[in-house]
């Protein structure tokens, strides 16, 4: 079994940062950068493009909605037309980065409360998806489990990962619990270990209702802005490298 190890890196301001994305790369196979509407700048998303070149870690955009100081969590009422340029952007802006500095950009995925809205409706999956899938046809979209986005990624061609949130609820659906709800973020190190074991080893995940929900990820997302993220994150590694899955980034597997 192949799986890849990614978070969403990027996310700071200026002179603030958000996680520690220099430790989190050494443990990472991918990363989705912040493109500078929900956080980051051009040069720290730069700089940690140049950080994971270094690293051969995989390179992909994080798109969110223009919500600084809301950090993209916040459901913003946007136009489909005006949110499809939006998405374009930000694919743009991080793309040319990683063309001054040699490096491809191989991913996409949508951030916050874009991530949740995207997922569940089919009508503004089709729309964003296509704007992906115009700006570059061989991105991969890597969400999390939603028919919208694979249904609107077979229209458009794209090539669709499944990403695992190891610390994140799920609902019946496999969409992810709003985070209003008590328990929809898992702080428990051993229970996010025990989901991730799960996963590996079962297949499934047990949902914010307590039943169970088949699931077979491509991708682990790691969330770096939490406390002790480092730390968890290599737990996780070392979780799954136990389970005798091999480490690898989507680009270089087959996407499920």
């Amino acid at each position: 079994m192949n799986i890849d190890l990614n978070a969403d890196l990027a996310e700071g301001y200026g002179p603030w940062r958000m996680g520690d994305d220099t430790a989190l790369l050494d443990v990472l196979s991918s990363a989705n950068l912040a493109c500078g509407f929900h956080a980051g700048d051009p040069l720290i998303m730069q700089r940690t493009v140049e950080l994971a070149m270094a690293r051969g870690v995989d390179i992909g955009a994080h798109v969110g909605f223009p919500d600084r100081q809301g950090f993209g969590r916040r459901v913003m009422q946007i136009d489909i037309t005006e949110l499809a340029a939006i998405v374009t952007y930000q694919l743009g802006a991080l793309d040319g980065i990683c063309r001054a500095r040699g490096a491809r950009m191989t991913h996409m995925s949508f951030h916050g409360a874009l991530g949740n809205m995207v997922a569940a409706d089919h009508a503004l999956a089709a729309a964003l998806v296509r704007a992906v899938a115009t700006f570059d046809p061989k991105l991969i979209l890597l969400t999390s489990a939603s028919r919208a986005m694979e249904a609107a990624a077979h229209d458009c061609g794209l090539r669709a990962a499944t990403t695992f949130l190891a610390d994140r609820a799920y609902d019946d659906d496999g969409l992810l619990v709003s985070r209003k709800l008590a328990g929809s973020v898992i702080h428990d190190r051993a229970h996010v270990l025990e989901r991730v074991k799960r996963i590996l080893r079962q297949g499934n995940v047990v949902t914010h209702s307590g039943n169970t929900l088949a699931m077979r990820p491509a991708s682990i997302l790691l969330h770096g802005d939490t406390d002790g993220a480092v730390d968890l994150a290599r737990a996780i590694r070392e979780e799954v490298v136990a389970s005798g899955a091999c480490i690898v980034p989507i680009s270089r597997q087959g996407c499920r």
